[in-house]
């Protein structure tokens, strides 16, 4: 990964729970600002993070597990944003992603399904997505394609 950004690398700490996601979120836009981001750009990065924030948060940390620690890794190369997500929360249920495909849409409302557009929507629109459990740790990491020098 080169290099060629004005953007230091940065990391965002934040406990998961209540308000984790939006702080993450406002906080990860904040420290973007030097790239200028278009508004398509903005959308997709704080769209990805989204869901896999809320993803960690809803079951990485269930509800009745202690609050815990979420890591976010920041940095700018040539080929487009680097993103490191690191938790200690529950480990993927067979020790990888849900595969993340297309649900149908174009269903009655009683019968869309719950569930399963999240991995999908950051398996289409990140790049490089990679889980991995190292000891008691949950490590995500992905490229978006954005401002690319």
């Amino acid at each position: 990964m080169s290099l060629v950004s004005n953007l230091p690398a940065f990391q965002i700490s934040i406990q998961s729970g209540g308000m984790a996601v939006r702080d993450a979120l406002k906080k990860l836009m904040d420290g973007l600002k030097p790239l200028s981001l278009d508004v398509e750009e903005a959308g997709t990065v704080e769209l990805v993070m989204a869901e896999a924030l809320n993803n960690i948060v809803e079951h990485a940390y269930p509800e009745g597990d202690p609050d815990g620690p979420i890591n976010i890794t920041c940095s700018h190369a040539r080929d487009g944003l680097h993103m490191t997500v690191v938790d200690n929360g529950r480990a993927m249920p067979d020790g990888r992603t849900p595969l993340g495909a297309p649900v149908e849409t174009d269903v009655a409302l009683n019968d869309m399904p719950e569930g399963g557009f999240g991995w999908f929507l950051i398996k289409d629109l990140a790049k490089d997505v990679r889980y991995d459990r190292v000891e008691s740790e949950n490590h995500l990491s992905l490229r978006l394609a954005v401002a690319i020098g």
